[in-house]
């Protein structure tokens, strides 16, 4: 396709969101092309209503494997509806998680397997990976600590209902991908102050775009 794909990920606590919201003036700044910032679960009307679905607190009884469909479900109509449009016009997509995410949180977290959830992914997207992924990396009671501090500025999903050894499976997973995968997964750490984080990100983004990269008059970083 004439656009490009690139994905934001790390675990609960890691600040992609902040990171994210900072980097799209600068994004916008240094390249030519459309920018589409999108999100998973959700970016499409559908795959919203699937969001809510899983993330609702009250749904406690939702069963591991179904879970990690419902995401699945959810990322299949968010790409065929939004992604791959955007990526056929040339557009730059950014996307807040995709499948590295279920990996780590289905496959590592609820332990259904790594493996098991990838497949069902590559089906879901006919096989479609980013060519970079940045990975937010933070340690699991930090990020936890960071949720539990500004609980009263963020959505209270499921997923904040699980113990730290949960979010130590989800951690230990995406470190194990961007091990397996250090071409396409770049990893920043993001224990480090906000500000540092987005400058780190920046700099990955420059060094991967090339001369797509282009500069611009005034530096926004």
């Amino acid at each position: 396709m004439a656009g490009r794909f690139i994905t934001f990920e790390g675990p609960d606590g890691a600040g992609k969101t902040s990171v994210l919201n900072a980097l799209m003036p600068v994004i916008q700044a240094h390249v030519e092309t459309p920018v589409k910032l999108t999100r998973e679960p959700g970016g499409a009307e559908i795959s919203e209503k699937i969001r809510t679905l899983i993330l609702d607190p009250a749904n406690t009884a939702m069963d591991a494997k179904t879970e990690a469909l419902l995401y699945a479900a959810s990322r299949r109509q968010h790409l065929v509806e939004v992604i791959r449009p955007a990526l056929a016009k040339g557009a730059l997509v950014i996307c807040d998680r995709f499948v590295d995410s279920s990996v780590a949180y289905q496959g590592g977290g609820r332990e259904i397997g790594a493996e098991a959830v990838l497949a069902m992914n590559q089906f879901a997207t006919d096989g479609m990976s980013p060519e970079l992924t940045i990975y937010l990396d933070i340690p699991s009671a930090e990020g936890l600590a960071r949720i539990k501090a500004h609980r009263a500025s963020r959505q209270y999903d499921r997923l904040d209902q699980e113990q730290l050894a949960f979010h130590e499976r989800v951690r230990a997973t995406y470190l194990a991908l961007a091990q397996a995968q250090p071409q396409r997964i770049k990893t920043v750490d993001a224990s480090q102050p906000l500000e540092d984080v987005i400058k780190a990100c920046e700099a990955v983004l420059k060094a991967h775009l090339g001369a797509a990269w282009q500069s611009c008059k005034e530096e926004t970083l």
